[in-house]
């Protein structure tokens, strides 16, 4: 294929996208929200372009499925990034700059041969957050947002970064979300299943730790799949990661502050609305912050709970854990909070993520509710492959 036939078959798919925005448009249909019609008005757009082409001896669109795919993807979904995050085996995607673009599969990253431009990388992003109430500007120049497939969209621009929008979209793959699809993939040995099913299903609360895309998440969800059917779960989130169904879930996300400085909803502000919703078990998504402190006065009050801490090692989870409460204020005494660390968490579970991209549940460490010489009693019931 030439390079003039490549420009010129990527020009035809704009010239019918357009046409189908257009006709939408008088036709005053939501291609989100009725989207057999934008696929229908893609067809005919298609058509009626190589009609044209063959009138006037112009070359037609020679595939027509995938000029209406692409045409798609620039009008309800999100153009050149759509066939990447229509890719069942891409985990992630992320853009350092308009021709930096990269997908992360299988835990290992790769730069794809995809070049943007500043303007379309900024209209791909105000596309995401349409339909999530969230903004990005000079004022607010972070955003965290949940798209409507459940991936998680994260976006910093200049002039916190030095010249381009940084953009992540992470993807929550589906095949591992439970204990057994872990122990097929070989993360998990069936003895570390096991140990977590049993503690879910019997009210024990279980923190997971790891570094930065170890699969803390995942295991996570997996977790809270394995006693979904029996308990009332209410997840509290910073942005919507955890896409667990069950019979009686209730998840909650918090809420950046408004243009005039208000109406911002906190972790902790989550958790203490969670409480009063007589959970079977309380989640947290991620703790980083002085939610802790309420994360661990509910454990010791018999609500059990599971939640995910950034940490190089199961004790570390522990020893931070500990530490994260002392942010909520001075008259927070860390000779209360250690044992109560001690007594409100029973497992951890540490997730660790190889070379090749690979990622396992490295350890499992149970607590035995002691502290001794000021550290918290622990030893180890799971270690590596079991």
């Amino acid at each position: 294929m030439t390079l003039a036939h490549t420009v010129g078959a990527a020009s035809a798919v704009q010239q019918v996208a357009e046409r189908v925005r257009e006709r939408l448009r008088a036709e005053h249909a939501d291609p989100t929200r009725e989207p057999a019609r934008a696929v229908e008005a893609a067809w005919a757009e298609v058509r009626r372009h190589n009609d044209f082409a063959l009138a006037r001896g112009l070359e037609p669109i020679d595939d027509e499925s995938a000029c209406v795919r692409e045409a798609l993807a620039s009008v309800t979904g999100y153009g050149p990034l759509q066939a990447y995050l229509d890719d069942p085996t891409v985990e992630e995607v992320y853009i350092n700059a308009p021709d930096r673009v990269f997908v992360a599969r299988g835990g290992v990253s790769e730069r794809v041969p995809l070049v943007l431009t500043d303007v379309a990388v900024r209209d791909l992003v105000e596309r995401m957050l349409q339909s999530t109430g969230r903004r990005v500007d000079l004022s607010q120049p972070f955003v965290d947002a949940s798209l409507p497939d459940g991936s998680r969209l994260h976006c910093v621009i200049p002039d916190i970064t030095r010249q381009h929008w940084s953009v992540n979209v992470r993807k929550f793959l589906p095949a591992h979300r439970s204990l057994e699809r872990l122990v097929e993939s070989g993360s998990l040995g069936t003895d570390g299943a096991r140990l977590l099913h049993d503690a879910m299903a019997h009210g024990r609360s279980v923190v997971v730790s790891g570094a930065t895309h170890a699969g803390k998440t995942t295991l996570l969800g997996a977790l809270i799949a394995a006693c979904a059917d029996r308990q009332r779960i209410v997840t509290v989130e910073e942005t919507f990661e955890l896409a667990v169904d069950g019979p009686d879930i209730v998840a909650m996300q918090g809420r950046q502050p408004s243009l005039e400085g208000g109406g911002e909803v906190t972790l902790r502000r989550l958790v203490k609305e969670a409480l009063r919703m007589r959970p079977d078990r309380l989640v947290v998504g991620e703790v980083r912050d002085a939610e802790a402190l309420d994360l661990v006065l509910a454990l010791n009050t018999g609500v059990p709970g599971a939640a995910t801490v950034h940490a190089s090692s199961a004790r570390e989870a522990l020893v931070k854990l500990s530490s994260l409460p002392l942010l909520a204020g001075r008259n927070i005494d860390a000779g209360f909070i250690l044992p109560a660390v001690a007594r409100g968490v029973h497992l951890v579970a540490h997730c660790a993520r190889a070379d090749d991209g690979s990622r396992r549940v490295a350890e499992i460490i149970q607590t035995t509710g002691r502290v001794v010489d000021g550290e918290i009693e622990t030893r180890t019931v799971y270690g590596g492959r079991g």
